[in-house]
């Protein structure tokens, strides 16, 4: 007994779903690297800014706590250290930029020495973070 199948058709893979997919992973993994910033740091009393801005590609902080203590990631160091240890960071890396987050008591004196070491050491990428003004 002889069956006809008839024409067999090829298979076909529609792009338009395959298309629409690929877009729903995509715009799923931007949602969820978005959500996995990381924010570590010292508690300081920072001081408002109505253009505050969230800068997010600077490896680098260095924290000045209210009684003039450094911190440079999390570790104490003397002003003096400062800019060789920064230094030392600038050899390694090709440009990098520095979190700079100073207590509002500290004295403007005292943040601009730091930031002549910070200059002094070829990091010219700064941010000093602030507060959002809640006006």
């Amino acid at each position: 007994m002889k069956v006809n199948l008839g024409k067999q058709k090829r298979a076909r893979v529609e792009m338009l779903p395959l298309i629409d997919i690929v877009f729903l992973l995509l715009i799923f993994f931007i949602y969820a690297m978005l959500s996995m910033v990381v924010n570590k740091g010292i508690s300081v009393n920072l001081p408002f800014s109505s253009t505050a801005k969230i800068e997010e590609e600077l490896p680098i902080s260095v924290v000045v706590k209210e009684n003039g203590d450094i911190l440079l990631d999390d570790q104490n160091v003397l002003l003096e250290e400062l800019g060789i240890l920064l230094r030392l960071r600038v050899d390694k890396e090709k440009a990098p930029g520095l979190f700079l987050s100073s207590d509002k008591k500290v004295t403007c004196q005292r943040l601009i020495n730091i930031m002549d070491k910070i200059r002094e050491a070829g990091i010219s990428k700064i941010s000093l973070q602030t507060k959002e003004n809640s006006n």
